[in-house]
């Protein structure tokens, strides 16, 4: 085994956190405080994340996609699949940001 390789499944926290590291780079805040991340279901060699981009029209969406791929391989077993996938619905709004994410635009 590579030093620092898993054989464990993470935790859908441990999976939020890495989310964390993904950023929308067109506003500068990472996708689970923008609210972007809908759900994240975790089974013996399957992590699927369902989200979503502010619009359908967001040039950075793949990047985004890839990005949060890379980040949850980190955590994962070598064999697990990893699926993200991307929906338009519930549509996306202000109201679903984080606190944390209200406050550095100014909306609170």
């Amino acid at each position: 085994m590579i030093p620092g390789q898993t054989t464990v499944m993470p935790t859908e926290g441990a999976v939020r956190a890495a989310l964390r590291r993904v950023m929308d780079p067109e506003v500068g805040m990472n996708v689970v405080d923008l609210g972007l991340v809908y759900g994240i279901d975790i089974t013996p060699n399957r992590v699927h994340i369902t989200m979503t981009m502010t619009t359908p029209a967001c040039p950075m969406g793949s990047l985004i996609i890839d990005d949060a791929r890379k980040v949850v391989r980190g955590i994962v077993p070598e064999t697990a699949e990893i699926d993200v996938q991307l929906v338009w619905d519930p549509t996306w709004t202000p109201a679903l940001m984080s606190g944390h994410a209200k406050r550095h635009f100014g909306w609170t």
